[in-house]
């Protein structure tokens, strides 16, 4: 019976570490963000980084729509981004160009789209959406 039990508790924790990795794994790739307060997007590149998930600007697009030079490409976007136990829900931090700040952040994925929501001095914003980009 304590053998059983055990099997169990063992088993359960596997598939537990294994829906967090998936769920770890939907938000890997890349990212159109939302305009930000001065028209200009992003292309955010989510890859593994150690235990968590990072974001690192990788092109700038202006308002027009036309690729333009940023201080902030290569620079982390989103870092310490884990699931949480809520589905599609992710908590880290983000940084803001746009605003020069960092905010503890809270992503709400749903199938290609996330909306990005981001808390400072108590305060919770939500920026809009990115989109994956294919």
């Amino acid at each position: 019976m304590m053998r059983t039990a055990l099997a169990a508790a063992v088993t359960l924790a596997a598939l537990a570490m294994g829906s967090a990795a998936f769920a770890q794994d939907a938000l890997i790739g890349d990212w159109r963000t939302a305009p930000d307060d001065n028209g200009n997007t992003g292309l955010i590149r989510v890859t593994q980084c150690g235990t968590s998930l990072c974001g690192t600007l990788v092109e700038a697009y202006g308002p027009s729509g036309s690729q333009i030079e940023s201080e902030n490409i290569g620079r982390q976007i989103i870092w310490d981004t884990n699931p949480t136990t809520t589905a599609g829900e992710y908590q880290g931090q983000i940084y803001s160009p746009d605003r020069d700040a960092t905010y503890n952040s809270r992503l709400y994925l749903s199938g290609d789209s996330i909306e990005v929501c981001g808390r400072r001095f108590g305060i919770e914003r939500c920026s809009g959406n990115w989109t994956r980009v294919q």
